[in-house]
């Protein structure tokens, strides 16, 4: 790890990093989280009984569209186009979860690790405000990382 974060000037001033003599590099990066709560809303969603519809189809594309519009959520972030873009959920029944994987995909001069957490974090949210009427609550956690790969840095995997 580098002791100097790259997104402030030598006065301290936010910028965007320049990535300009970068290499363009095959680049994926793979996120996860949960969302934990009630059994009666896990089964909820399981059949398919939301009121507002099919929650982890519309959570699905709500993740998909938020990896889209990062740069526009996050300040510093550059706009990517992204070559591909998974947004998986299981439910799992013992845990009283549902968990998201993200693996975002694209070749460029920067990675993806912020496209993929921040789909992982809007589609929990989109469960969330999906459900709210009937579980408020429900607990997002663990939001992280699990692996990136391609640029200078090569591969980096979580340690579990």
């Amino acid at each position: 790890m580098s002791g100097d974060f790259t997104h402030f000037d030598d006065q301290g001033r936010a910028i965007m990093v320049d990535i300009g003599a970068k290499e363009d590099t095959a680049r994926c990066a793979v996120a996860a989280g949960v969302i934990r709560m009630s059994q009666a809303t896990l089964q909820m969603i399981a059949a398919g009984g939301a009121k507002k519809g099919d929650v982890l189809g519309v959570a699905r594309v709500a993740a998909i569209q938020a990896a889209k519009r990062t740069s526009d959520l996050i300040p510093l972030c550059h706009p990517l186009a992204l070559t591909r873009l998974t947004a998986d959920f299981e439910l799992d029944a013992g845990d009283c979860c549902v968990r998201c994987t993200v693996t975002a995909e694209t070749t460029g001069k920067t990675g993806v690790e912020m496209e993929a957490l921040t789909a992982v974090a809007v589609g929990l949210l989109t469960i969330y405000d999906m459900c709210k009427a009937v579980d408020r609550g429900m607990v997002i956690d663990g939001v992280r990382l699990l692996r990136k790969e391609g640029g200078k840095s090569g591969l980096w995997e979580a340690v579990s």
